[in-house]
């Protein structure tokens, strides 16, 4: 468990942070940007609980402490033989997000054009929580053509941007329904 008894530590004054490992880079490591972005994400499904109905705010609470397993997966590299077991994602956490999707998906109308990220409140800070998911997704790819990680992290962001498409989705059905894209519509 974190016991924090002081919340500056001088010790990032230079430019580097520790990882879970006890080594240290630089703040603008591909690792650091990955779980910097994933704690972004935290931080804005945080904005969206404001906006969440009971049953929207149960899940929404169940994603933001998944996402700190997400980063202190990132923050600690893969290793052979680790002298304490590290905390990792793991299949059961990607395959809840697959079935929120089954289930909030089959409550909508089929897709015939592209949504634009607007609508209800609700709605509209669900897709910005998609966009910045999508973006620690490609950082932790970045991060995955140097250095091993859990290939089930980069599964969990991607099912994970999907379930905020769709919960955004279900956001706008019920304020009146999705806001779409008319292709070409002020030529």
């Amino acid at each position: 468990m974190v016991k924090l008894t002081r919340i500056y530590t001088r010790t990032g004054d230079t430019g580097q942070t520790g990882l879970g490992d006890g080594s240290r880079v630089a703040k603008t490591d591909h690792r650091v940007a990955s779980y910097g972005t994933v704690d972004e994400l935290n931080a804005l499904l945080g904005v969206c609980r404001l906006h969440a109905g009971p049953e929207l705010d149960d899940a929404l609470a169940r994603i933001q402490n998944d996402l700190f397993d997400v980063g202190a997966d990132l923050c600690t590299p893969e290793m052979d033989d680790p002298p304490y077991e590290p905390l990792r994602v793991v299949a059961g956490q990607v395959e809840w997000l697959e079935a929120e999707i089954d289930r909030v998906n089959a409550g909508l109308e089929t897709l015939r054009s592209f949504v634009l990220p607007a609508g209800s409140p609700a709605a509209a800070h669900l897709h910005h929580a998609r966009t910045v998911a999508r973006r620690a997704e490609r950082e932790t790819a970045a991060l995955a053509t140097g250095a091993p990680i859990n290939v089930l992290v980069l599964q969990y962001l991607n099912r994970l941007s999907d379930y905020l498409f769709v919960l955004a989705r279900e956001a706008n059905h019920e304020a009146g329904g999705d806001v779409l894209w008319q292709p070409g519509e002020h030529r």
